[in-house]
Protein backbone atom coordinates (compact mmCIF):
# COMPACT_ATOMS: atom_id res chain seq x y z
CA UNK A 1 0.00 0.00 0.00
CA UNK A 2 1.56 3.53 -1.07
CA UNK A 3 0.87 6.61 0.93
CA UNK A 4 2.19 10.03 0.82
CA UNK A 5 5.93 11.26 2.14
CA UNK A 6 3.62 13.43 4.61
CA UNK A 7 1.84 10.60 5.79
CA UNK A 8 4.48 8.53 6.49
CA UNK A 9 6.36 10.76 8.76
CA UNK A 10 2.91 11.11 11.12
CA UNK A 11 2.84 7.24 10.80
CA UNK A 12 6.26 6.78 12.05
CA UNK A 13 6.04 9.76 15.02
CA UNK A 14 3.14 7.33 16.22
CA UNK A 15 5.32 4.28 15.85
CA UNK A 16 7.94 5.83 17.63
CA UNK A 17 5.42 6.35 20.48
CA UNK A 18 5.55 9.96 20.36
CA UNK A 19 2.76 11.43 21.91
CA UNK A 20 3.65 15.79 21.74
CA UNK A 21 5.05 17.42 19.19
CA UNK A 22 5.98 21.36 19.10
CA UNK A 23 6.07 22.24 15.45
CA UNK A 24 5.60 25.85 13.92
CA UNK A 25 3.94 25.75 10.44
CA UNK A 26 5.13 27.46 7.07
CA UNK A 27 5.27 27.64 3.68
CA UNK A 28 7.62 24.34 3.08
CA UNK A 29 6.04 22.18 5.82
CA UNK A 30 2.63 22.60 5.15
CA UNK A 31 2.23 18.70 3.65
CA UNK A 32 3.42 17.86 7.18
CA UNK A 33 0.75 20.16 8.75
CA UNK A 34 -2.15 18.80 6.64
CA UNK A 35 -0.86 15.40 7.26
CA UNK A 36 -0.82 15.91 11.09
CA UNK A 37 -4.83 17.37 10.83
CA UNK A 38 -6.98 15.50 13.31
CA UNK A 39 -4.15 12.85 14.24
CA UNK A 40 -5.67 11.11 17.73
CA UNK A 41 -2.91 10.81 19.94
CA UNK A 42 -0.57 13.36 19.53
CA UNK A 43 -0.66 16.96 20.84
CA UNK A 44 0.65 19.33 18.30
CA UNK A 45 2.04 22.23 20.46
CA UNK A 46 2.08 25.61 18.89
CA UNK A 47 4.42 27.85 20.65
CA UNK A 48 5.21 31.63 19.28
CA UNK A 49 8.61 31.33 18.52
CA UNK A 50 10.82 28.70 17.03
CA UNK A 51 13.61 29.04 19.42
CA UNK A 52 10.80 28.61 22.38
CA UNK A 53 10.07 25.84 20.56
CA UNK A 54 13.30 23.77 20.43
CA UNK A 55 13.81 24.67 24.61
CA UNK A 56 10.19 23.28 25.03
CA UNK A 57 11.21 20.39 23.43
CA UNK A 58 14.23 19.96 25.47
CA UNK A 59 12.64 20.61 28.89
CA UNK A 60 9.94 17.85 27.70
CA UNK A 61 12.77 15.64 26.89
CA UNK A 62 15.08 16.10 29.92
CA UNK A 63 11.89 15.94 32.38
CA UNK A 64 10.70 12.50 30.99
CA UNK A 65 13.50 10.63 29.27
CA UNK A 66 11.90 10.34 26.16
CA UNK A 67 12.86 11.62 22.57
CA UNK A 68 11.61 15.80 22.34
CA UNK A 69 10.48 16.17 18.91
CA UNK A 70 10.22 19.32 16.80
CA UNK A 71 8.81 20.26 13.36
CA UNK A 72 9.43 23.70 11.54
CA UNK A 73 9.37 25.38 8.05
CA UNK A 74 12.57 25.88 5.86
CA UNK A 75 14.81 29.08 6.18
CA UNK A 76 14.06 31.30 9.14
CA UNK A 77 11.91 28.26 10.87
CA UNK A 78 14.75 26.06 10.22
CA UNK A 79 17.44 28.78 11.65
CA UNK A 80 15.90 29.56 14.66
CA UNK A 81 16.50 26.00 15.85
CA UNK A 82 20.08 26.56 15.50
CA UNK A 83 20.92 27.60 19.10
CA UNK A 84 18.35 24.83 20.82
CA UNK A 85 20.13 22.25 18.62
CA UNK A 86 23.45 23.24 20.22
CA UNK A 87 21.94 23.76 23.78
CA UNK A 88 20.44 20.11 23.46
CA UNK A 89 23.47 18.66 22.08
CA UNK A 90 25.61 20.09 24.31
CA UNK A 91 23.75 18.40 27.33
CA UNK A 92 23.11 15.06 25.70
CA UNK A 93 19.22 15.75 25.35
CA UNK A 94 17.24 13.23 22.84
CA UNK A 95 15.85 16.03 20.28
CA UNK A 96 14.64 14.75 16.71
CA UNK A 97 14.43 18.18 14.46
CA UNK A 98 12.18 17.74 11.44
CA UNK A 99 13.07 21.13 9.00
CA UNK A 100 10.95 21.35 6.41
CA UNK A 101 12.75 22.38 2.62
CA UNK A 102 12.68 23.49 -1.03
CA UNK A 103 11.60 21.31 -3.24
CA UNK A 104 14.90 18.94 -4.10
CA UNK A 105 14.85 20.30 -7.50
CA UNK A 106 15.64 23.67 -6.74
CA UNK A 107 18.26 23.15 -3.78
CA UNK A 108 21.72 25.01 -4.54
CA UNK A 109 19.29 27.32 -6.43
CA UNK A 110 18.78 30.67 -3.95
CA UNK A 111 15.01 29.19 -3.94
CA UNK A 112 12.63 31.24 -1.30
CA UNK A 113 13.99 30.59 2.03
CA UNK A 114 16.09 27.84 1.10
CA UNK A 115 18.96 27.46 3.92
CA UNK A 116 21.38 24.80 3.93
CA UNK A 117 20.81 23.57 7.47
CA UNK A 118 22.23 20.29 7.01
CA UNK A 119 25.65 22.34 6.76
CA UNK A 120 24.83 24.79 9.39
CA UNK A 121 24.06 22.32 12.26
CA UNK A 122 26.32 19.80 11.08
CA UNK A 123 28.82 20.33 13.97
CA UNK A 124 26.24 21.27 16.55
CA UNK A 125 24.21 17.78 16.45
CA UNK A 126 24.64 14.11 16.81
CA UNK A 127 23.74 13.39 12.88
CA UNK A 128 22.00 15.87 10.29
CA UNK A 129 20.38 14.80 6.69
CA UNK A 130 18.59 15.98 3.83
CA UNK A 131 16.32 13.05 2.97
CA UNK A 132 16.66 13.16 -1.31
CA UNK A 133 14.78 10.11 -2.24
CA UNK A 134 10.91 9.13 -1.31
CA UNK A 135 12.34 5.28 -0.59
CA UNK A 136 14.66 6.06 1.96
CA UNK A 137 12.52 8.52 4.35
CA UNK A 138 11.30 5.79 6.82
CA UNK A 139 14.77 4.24 7.37
CA UNK A 140 16.11 7.73 8.07
CA UNK A 141 13.39 8.53 10.28
CA UNK A 142 14.00 5.21 12.19
CA UNK A 143 17.83 5.77 11.82
CA UNK A 144 17.26 9.20 13.75
CA UNK A 145 15.24 8.37 16.58
CA UNK A 146 17.48 5.48 16.73
CA UNK A 147 20.91 7.71 17.22
CA UNK A 148 19.11 10.43 18.98
CA UNK A 149 18.30 7.79 22.23
CA UNK A 150 21.49 5.44 22.05
CA UNK A 151 24.90 6.30 22.82
CA UNK A 152 25.44 9.34 24.33
CA UNK A 153 21.82 10.95 23.28
CA UNK A 154 22.03 14.14 21.27
CA UNK A 155 20.01 15.89 18.17
CA UNK A 156 19.23 15.03 15.12
CA UNK A 157 18.15 16.93 12.35
CA UNK A 158 16.29 15.61 9.07
CA UNK A 159 15.40 18.02 6.32
CA UNK A 160 12.24 17.27 4.11
CA UNK A 161 12.29 18.59 0.74
CA UNK A 162 8.70 19.32 0.16
CA UNK A 163 8.96 17.17 -2.93
CA UNK A 164 10.21 14.34 -0.84
CA UNK A 165 6.74 15.25 1.57
CA UNK A 166 4.65 14.90 -1.68
CA UNK A 167 5.63 11.62 -3.46
CA UNK A 168 4.30 8.28 -3.05
CA UNK A 169 5.63 5.20 -1.69
CA UNK A 170 5.51 2.39 0.34
CA UNK A 171 3.34 2.91 3.84
CA UNK A 172 6.09 0.78 5.51
CA UNK A 173 8.52 1.97 8.50
CA UNK A 174 10.93 -0.55 9.95
CA UNK A 175 11.43 -2.14 13.24
CA UNK A 176 14.67 -1.35 13.88
CA UNK A 177 17.81 -0.26 11.30
CA UNK A 178 21.11 -0.98 10.98
CA UNK A 179 23.27 2.03 11.21
CA UNK A 180 27.00 1.04 9.47
CA UNK A 181 29.50 2.26 12.04
CA UNK A 182 28.07 3.19 15.05
CA UNK A 183 27.99 0.84 17.52
CA UNK A 184 28.07 2.66 21.13
CA UNK A 185 29.78 0.51 23.96
CA UNK A 186 27.63 0.36 26.95
CA UNK A 187 29.05 -3.06 28.30
CA UNK A 188 31.34 -2.65 30.59
CA UNK A 189 35.28 -4.02 30.65
CA UNK A 190 35.82 -6.14 33.24
CA UNK A 191 39.51 -5.32 33.46
CA UNK A 192 39.25 -1.53 33.50
CA UNK A 193 36.53 -2.49 36.49
CA UNK A 194 39.44 -4.11 38.32
CA UNK A 195 42.07 -1.26 38.02
CA UNK A 196 39.38 1.23 39.16
CA UNK A 197 38.42 -0.58 42.17
CA UNK A 198 42.16 -1.45 42.96
CA UNK A 199 43.16 2.39 43.07
CA UNK A 200 39.73 2.81 44.76
CA UNK A 201 40.91 0.00 47.32
CA UNK A 202 44.12 1.42 48.26
CA UNK A 203 42.74 5.56 48.63
CA UNK A 204 42.89 6.82 51.62
CA UNK A 205 41.26 9.81 50.37
CA UNK A 206 39.12 9.00 47.34
CA UNK A 207 35.71 10.60 46.44
CA UNK A 208 33.41 10.71 43.50
CA UNK A 209 32.89 13.25 41.40
CA UNK A 210 29.16 12.50 39.73
CA UNK A 211 27.88 14.65 36.28
CA UNK A 212 25.11 14.88 34.33
CA UNK A 213 25.77 11.74 32.49
CA UNK A 214 24.28 9.58 35.76
CA UNK A 215 21.10 11.45 35.64
CA UNK A 216 20.76 10.68 31.50
CA UNK A 217 21.53 7.13 32.52
CA UNK A 218 18.60 7.34 35.40
CA UNK A 219 21.37 5.80 37.60
CA UNK A 220 20.48 8.02 40.93
CA UNK A 221 19.71 5.08 42.90
CA UNK A 222 22.22 3.34 42.29
CA UNK A 223 24.96 5.76 43.01
CA UNK A 224 23.51 6.36 46.32
CA UNK A 225 23.83 3.27 47.13
CA UNK A 226 27.57 2.86 45.47
CA UNK A 227 28.47 5.94 47.92
CA UNK A 228 26.58 4.56 50.84
CA UNK A 229 28.43 0.76 50.41
CA UNK A 230 31.80 2.25 49.59
CA UNK A 231 31.49 5.26 52.50
CA UNK A 232 33.08 7.30 49.81
CA UNK A 233 31.73 11.24 49.48
CA UNK A 234 29.96 12.80 46.59
CA UNK A 235 30.57 15.93 44.82
CA UNK A 236 28.84 16.89 41.73
CA UNK A 237 28.87 18.99 38.65
CA UNK A 238 25.84 21.37 38.49
CA UNK A 239 24.11 19.12 35.68
CA UNK A 240 24.61 16.31 38.31
CA UNK A 241 23.26 17.60 41.37
CA UNK A 242 20.33 15.62 42.66
CA UNK A 243 22.01 12.04 41.60
CA UNK A 244 22.67 11.69 45.40
CA UNK A 245 19.77 13.47 47.24
CA UNK A 246 21.41 16.68 48.17
CA UNK A 247 20.70 16.08 52.10
CA UNK A 248 22.50 13.15 52.19
CA UNK A 249 25.88 13.04 54.49
CA UNK A 250 28.04 12.17 52.08
CA UNK A 251 27.56 14.81 49.40
CA UNK A 252 29.35 17.08 50.24
CA UNK A 253 28.46 19.98 47.14
CA UNK A 254 28.68 21.30 43.53
CA UNK A 255 32.56 21.94 42.42
CA UNK A 256 33.36 24.52 39.83
CA UNK A 257 33.93 28.38 39.65
CA UNK A 258 31.05 28.55 41.90
CA UNK A 259 31.18 25.79 43.43
CA UNK A 260 31.38 25.06 47.49
CA UNK A 261 34.17 25.50 49.48
CA UNK A 262 34.33 22.00 50.82
CA UNK A 263 34.20 20.52 46.97
CA UNK A 264 36.43 22.25 45.57
CA UNK A 265 38.68 21.52 48.52
CA UNK A 266 37.88 17.92 48.34
CA UNK A 267 38.91 17.81 44.65
CA UNK A 268 41.93 19.62 45.20
CA UNK A 269 43.28 17.26 48.14
CA UNK A 270 41.47 13.81 46.99
CA UNK A 271 44.32 11.01 46.05
CA UNK A 272 41.30 8.93 43.62
CA UNK A 273 38.86 10.91 41.87
CA UNK A 274 36.32 8.79 40.69
CA UNK A 275 34.45 10.86 38.17
CA UNK A 276 31.02 9.50 36.30
CA UNK A 277 29.64 11.06 33.46
CA UNK A 278 31.15 14.51 32.96
CA UNK A 279 33.38 15.97 30.56
CA UNK A 280 36.19 18.08 32.69
CA UNK A 281 34.60 21.48 31.39
CA UNK A 282 36.45 24.36 32.24
CA UNK A 283 33.76 25.67 34.55
CA UNK A 284 34.48 22.70 37.35
CA UNK A 285 38.35 22.24 36.48
CA UNK A 286 39.44 26.27 37.01
CA UNK A 287 42.92 26.11 35.90
CA UNK A 288 43.09 22.86 33.89
CA UNK A 289 46.94 22.12 34.96
CA UNK A 290 46.10 22.66 38.67
CA UNK A 291 42.87 20.38 38.90
CA UNK A 292 43.13 17.39 40.94
CA UNK A 293 46.71 17.31 41.70
CA UNK A 294 47.15 14.55 43.57
CA UNK A 295 44.58 12.33 42.48
CA UNK A 296 44.61 8.96 40.32
CA UNK A 297 41.62 9.64 38.51
CA UNK A 298 39.24 7.17 37.12
CA UNK A 299 36.98 8.21 34.14
CA UNK A 300 33.84 6.42 33.19
CA UNK A 301 32.11 7.79 30.05
CA UNK A 302 29.78 6.21 27.17
CA UNK A 303 31.13 8.85 24.88
CA UNK A 304 35.11 7.30 23.85
CA UNK A 305 35.62 10.80 22.83
CA UNK A 306 35.01 12.97 26.19
CA UNK A 307 37.56 10.69 27.76
CA UNK A 308 40.99 12.70 28.25
CA UNK A 309 40.01 15.47 26.00
CA UNK A 310 40.28 18.05 28.50
CA UNK A 311 42.02 16.10 31.90
CA UNK A 312 44.52 12.88 31.15
CA UNK A 313 43.06 10.30 33.73
CA UNK A 314 44.68 6.84 34.41
CA UNK A 315 41.93 4.40 33.98
CA UNK A 316 39.39 5.16 31.12
CA UNK A 317 36.28 3.35 30.90
CA UNK A 318 33.71 3.56 28.25
CA UNK A 319 30.06 2.03 29.13
CA UNK A 320 26.76 3.22 30.13
CA UNK A 321 26.94 5.21 33.04
CA UNK A 322 24.41 2.72 34.95
CA UNK A 323 26.11 -0.50 33.92
CA UNK A 324 29.34 0.62 35.04
CA UNK A 325 27.95 2.03 38.43
CA UNK A 326 26.30 -1.54 38.76
CA UNK A 327 29.52 -3.52 37.87
CA UNK A 328 31.27 -1.29 40.81
CA UNK A 329 28.24 -2.33 43.28
CA UNK A 330 28.46 -5.95 42.51
CA UNK A 331 32.35 -5.83 43.77
CA UNK A 332 32.77 -2.88 45.98
CA UNK A 333 33.38 -2.97 49.59
CA UNK A 334 33.19 -0.51 52.85
CA UNK A 335 36.35 1.39 53.00
CA UNK A 336 38.13 2.79 55.88
CA UNK A 337 37.71 6.29 55.08
CA UNK A 338 35.59 7.56 58.18
CA UNK A 339 38.29 10.27 59.15
CA UNK A 340 38.24 11.64 55.23
CA UNK A 341 34.40 11.92 55.19
CA UNK A 342 33.97 13.72 58.18
CA UNK A 343 36.92 16.30 57.53
CA UNK A 344 34.66 17.59 54.45
CA UNK A 345 31.44 16.92 56.13
CA UNK A 346 33.03 19.87 58.71
CA UNK A 347 34.12 21.86 56.46
CA UNK A 348 31.07 22.05 54.49
CA UNK A 349 29.37 23.23 58.08
CA UNK A 350 32.42 25.52 58.62
CA UNK A 351 32.15 27.44 55.13
CA UNK A 352 28.11 26.97 54.02
CA UNK A 353 27.56 28.76 50.60
CA UNK A 354 25.52 31.81 51.55
CA UNK A 355 23.96 34.68 51.21
CA UNK A 356 24.92 37.74 54.03
CA UNK A 357 22.51 40.09 52.95
CA UNK A 358 19.28 40.25 55.45
CA UNK A 359 16.90 41.53 52.83
CA UNK A 360 14.99 39.17 50.18
CA UNK A 361 17.38 37.50 48.70
CA UNK A 362 17.65 34.86 46.50
CA UNK A 363 19.20 32.33 48.96
CA UNK A 364 15.83 32.70 51.28
CA UNK A 365 13.85 32.86 48.15
CA UNK A 366 15.13 28.99 47.19
CA UNK A 367 14.82 28.08 50.17
CA UNK A 368 11.13 28.72 50.40
CA UNK A 369 10.78 27.03 47.35
CA UNK A 370 12.26 24.48 49.00
CA UNK A 371 10.09 24.04 51.92
CA UNK A 372 6.85 24.99 49.76
CA UNK A 373 7.50 21.90 46.84
CA UNK A 374 7.91 18.70 47.21
CA UNK A 375 7.50 17.08 43.90
CA UNK A 376 8.83 19.48 41.18
CA UNK A 377 10.74 20.39 38.32
CA UNK A 378 12.60 23.47 38.33
CA UNK A 379 14.17 24.86 35.06
CA UNK A 380 16.21 27.46 35.29
CA UNK A 381 17.76 30.42 32.91
CA UNK A 382 21.18 31.43 32.55
CA UNK A 383 23.31 33.64 34.66
CA UNK A 384 23.11 34.33 38.16
CA UNK A 385 19.81 32.77 39.09
CA UNK A 386 21.36 29.70 37.75
CA UNK A 387 24.19 29.80 39.77
CA UNK A 388 22.10 30.29 43.06
CA UNK A 389 20.02 28.21 41.74
CA UNK A 390 22.89 25.28 41.92
CA UNK A 391 23.99 26.42 45.23
CA UNK A 392 20.42 26.81 46.95
CA UNK A 393 18.18 24.17 45.73
CA UNK A 394 17.23 20.76 47.56
CA UNK A 395 17.38 18.15 45.18
CA UNK A 396 17.01 14.39 44.77
CA UNK A 397 14.60 11.72 43.28
CA UNK A 398 11.42 13.95 43.54
CA UNK A 399 13.29 17.28 42.45
CA UNK A 400 15.03 17.54 39.17
CA UNK A 401 16.30 20.29 37.83
CA UNK A 402 16.97 21.51 33.82
CA UNK A 403 19.58 23.87 33.06
CA UNK A 404 21.89 24.58 30.31
CA UNK A 405 25.28 23.63 31.25
CA UNK A 406 27.39 23.01 28.25
CA UNK A 407 26.32 26.21 25.85
CA UNK A 408 24.89 28.58 29.19
CA UNK A 409 21.97 29.88 26.89
CA UNK A 410 19.82 32.45 27.99
CA UNK A 411 16.23 32.71 27.69
CA UNK A 412 15.85 28.68 28.15
CA UNK A 413 14.18 28.38 31.18
CA UNK A 414 10.60 29.73 30.66
CA UNK A 415 10.21 27.53 27.38
CA UNK A 416 11.69 24.55 28.72
CA UNK A 417 9.60 25.03 31.81
CA UNK A 418 6.37 24.60 29.75
CA UNK A 419 7.89 21.12 27.47
CA UNK A 420 8.25 19.88 31.22
CA UNK A 421 5.04 20.81 32.41
CA UNK A 422 3.28 19.45 28.90
CA UNK A 423 5.42 16.09 29.47
CA UNK A 424 4.76 16.20 34.02
CA UNK A 425 1.24 17.76 34.41
CA UNK A 426 0.96 15.86 37.64
CA UNK A 427 4.06 17.77 39.46
CA UNK A 428 4.59 21.20 40.02
CA UNK A 429 7.02 23.21 37.35
CA UNK A 430 8.84 26.24 38.06
CA UNK A 431 11.20 28.43 36.02
CA UNK A 432 13.85 30.37 38.14
CA UNK A 433 14.63 33.28 35.49
CA UNK A 434 16.86 36.80 35.62
CA UNK A 435 15.21 39.80 34.69
CA UNK A 436 17.41 39.88 31.61
CA UNK A 437 16.97 36.10 30.43
CA UNK A 438 13.56 35.48 30.98
CA UNK A 439 12.98 38.08 28.29
CA UNK A 440 14.73 36.60 25.59
CA UNK A 441 11.43 34.32 25.10
CA UNK A 442 8.98 36.06 27.19
CA UNK A 443 6.56 35.51 24.34
CA UNK A 444 5.98 31.52 25.59
CA UNK A 445 3.72 33.11 28.31
CA UNK A 446 1.14 33.10 25.33
CA UNK A 447 1.82 29.40 24.83
CA UNK A 448 1.58 28.57 28.15
CA UNK A 449 -1.62 30.48 28.67
CA UNK A 450 -3.13 28.88 25.52
CA UNK A 451 -2.38 25.38 26.43
CA UNK A 452 -3.60 25.80 29.96
CA UNK A 453 -0.46 25.01 31.50
CA UNK A 454 -0.06 26.68 35.60
CA UNK A 455 3.92 27.10 35.67
CA UNK A 456 5.50 29.30 37.97
CA UNK A 457 8.07 31.66 36.64
CA UNK A 458 9.93 33.24 39.15
CA UNK A 459 12.02 36.31 38.21
CA UNK A 460 15.06 37.65 40.12
CA UNK A 461 14.95 40.89 38.99
CA UNK A 462 18.11 42.90 40.03
CA UNK A 463 18.15 45.06 36.45
CA UNK A 464 21.38 44.28 35.29
CA UNK A 465 22.63 41.28 33.34
CA UNK A 466 24.06 40.31 36.44
CA UNK A 467 26.23 37.59 35.78
CA UNK A 468 28.61 40.06 33.59
CA UNK A 469 27.44 42.99 36.15
CA UNK A 470 29.51 41.02 38.76
CA UNK A 471 32.47 40.13 36.86
CA UNK A 472 32.71 43.87 35.82
CA UNK A 473 32.78 44.73 39.45
CA UNK A 474 35.22 42.36 40.78
CA UNK A 475 37.60 41.92 37.74
CA UNK A 476 36.90 44.84 35.25
CA UNK A 477 36.74 48.05 37.98
CA UNK A 478 32.65 48.68 37.90
CA UNK A 479 32.78 49.59 34.27
CA UNK A 480 29.02 48.57 33.77
CA UNK A 481 29.36 48.84 30.16
CA UNK A 482 26.13 47.03 28.62
CA UNK A 483 25.09 45.19 31.56
CA UNK A 484 21.92 48.17 33.08
CA UNK A 485 18.81 46.85 32.13
CA UNK A 486 17.88 50.20 33.09
CA UNK A 487 19.91 52.45 31.29
CA UNK A 488 18.41 54.89 28.68
CA UNK A 489 19.60 56.95 26.41
CA UNK A 490 19.91 60.08 28.94
CA UNK A 491 21.80 58.79 31.03
CA UNK A 492 25.30 59.75 32.05
CA UNK A 493 28.11 57.84 29.85
CA UNK A 494 29.48 56.51 32.88
CA UNK A 495 28.43 55.05 35.33
CA UNK A 496 29.84 52.32 37.77
CA UNK A 497 26.65 51.60 40.35
CA UNK A 498 22.98 52.15 40.77
CA UNK A 499 21.42 55.26 42.36
CA UNK A 500 18.26 56.83 43.27
CA UNK A 501 17.71 58.51 39.92
CA UNK A 502 17.62 55.68 37.82
CA UNK A 503 14.90 55.29 35.72
CA UNK A 504 12.31 53.24 36.37
CA UNK A 505 12.74 49.23 34.92
CA UNK A 506 11.09 48.40 31.63
CA UNK A 507 9.26 46.14 31.16
CA UNK A 508 6.47 46.57 34.19
CA UNK A 509 6.94 42.52 34.54
CA UNK A 510 3.20 42.59 36.44
CA UNK A 511 1.52 44.48 33.42
CA UNK A 512 3.14 42.62 30.52
CA UNK A 513 2.12 39.09 32.14
CA UNK A 514 -1.15 40.35 32.96
CA UNK A 515 -1.91 41.23 28.88
CA UNK A 516 -0.86 37.55 28.17
CA UNK A 517 -3.59 36.27 30.84
CA UNK A 518 -1.16 34.94 33.09
CA UNK A 519 -1.73 35.94 36.98
CA UNK A 520 1.35 38.32 38.41
CA UNK A 521 2.68 38.75 41.91
CA UNK A 522 5.47 41.39 42.55
CA UNK A 523 7.19 40.74 45.80
CA UNK A 524 9.83 43.24 47.56
CA UNK A 525 9.70 42.06 51.38
CA UNK A 526 10.72 38.66 52.42
CA UNK A 527 7.83 37.67 54.46
CA UNK A 528 5.78 38.14 50.96
CA UNK A 529 7.81 34.89 49.99
CA UNK A 530 6.13 32.21 50.89
CA UNK A 531 2.70 33.22 50.53
CA UNK A 532 3.51 33.83 46.86
CA UNK A 533 4.49 30.85 46.66
CA UNK A 534 1.35 29.41 47.87
CA UNK A 535 -0.88 31.33 45.60
CA UNK A 536 0.79 30.86 42.53
CA UNK A 537 0.94 26.48 43.64
CA UNK A 538 -2.82 26.98 43.82
CA UNK A 539 -3.56 28.43 40.15
CA UNK A 540 -4.71 25.24 38.12
CA UNK A 541 -5.13 26.91 34.46
CA UNK A 542 -2.94 29.77 34.12
CA UNK A 543 1.03 30.27 34.72
CA UNK A 544 1.88 33.15 37.47
CA UNK A 545 4.72 35.50 37.13
CA UNK A 546 6.63 36.40 40.73
CA UNK A 547 8.85 39.12 40.21
CA UNK A 548 10.80 38.85 42.98
CA UNK A 549 12.45 42.15 43.44
CA UNK A 550 16.42 41.65 44.96
CA UNK A 551 19.57 43.76 45.27
CA UNK A 552 20.74 45.24 42.51
CA UNK A 553 24.38 44.53 43.08
CA UNK A 554 23.95 40.95 44.96
CA UNK A 555 27.14 38.64 43.72
CA UNK A 556 27.06 34.77 43.29
CA UNK A 557 29.88 33.62 45.98
CA UNK A 558 31.96 31.89 46.23
CA UNK A 559 34.08 32.11 42.93
CA UNK A 560 37.00 31.24 41.57
CA UNK A 561 38.42 34.26 39.46
CA UNK A 562 39.73 33.71 35.87
CA UNK A 563 42.90 31.84 35.59
CA UNK A 564 43.01 30.25 39.24
CA UNK A 565 43.04 27.10 40.87
CA UNK A 566 40.17 25.83 42.31
CA UNK A 567 40.82 26.16 46.27
CA UNK A 568 42.07 30.11 45.32
CA UNK A 569 38.58 31.00 45.76
CA UNK A 570 37.09 34.45 46.98
CA UNK A 571 34.49 33.19 49.69
CA UNK A 572 32.76 36.77 50.54
CA UNK A 573 33.97 40.30 50.55
CA UNK A 574 35.02 40.16 54.19
CA UNK A 575 36.82 36.44 53.70
CA UNK A 576 39.10 37.32 50.74
CA UNK A 577 40.74 34.81 49.07
CA UNK A 578 41.47 31.33 50.26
Amino acid sequence: MEMLGSELLVKALLAEGVDTLFAYPGGQAIDLFHALYGVQGLNVVLPRHEQGLIHAADGYARSTGKVGVCLVTSGPGATNLVTGIATANYDSVPLVCFTGQVPTSLIGNDAFQEVDIVGITRSICKYAVTVRKREDLGPIIKKAFTLARTGRPGVVVVDLPKDIQQARGDDGYPDQVRIRGYKPNLAVHPGQVKKALELLRGAKRPLFLVGGGVLIAHAGREMTRLSEKTGVPVVTTIMGKGTIPTGHPLYIGNLGIHGSYAANQAVSNCDVLFSIGTRFNDRITGRAGTFAPNASIVHIDVDPASISRNIAVDVPIVADAKNAIEALLDQAEPLPVEEWAGRLRQLREEYPVSVKNPEINPQAILEKINQVFDRAVITTDVGQNQMWAAQFLDLGEEKQMLTSGGLGTMGYGLPAAIGAKLGNPKKDVIAVCGDGGVQMNIQELATAVLYELPVIVCIFNNGYLGNVRQWQEMFYDRHYSGTCMRRRKSCPPVCDAPGKKCPPYLPDFIRLAESYGAKAIRVTRMEEVEPALRRAREEKMVPTVLEFVIQREENVLPIVPPGKCLDQMILGSEEGER
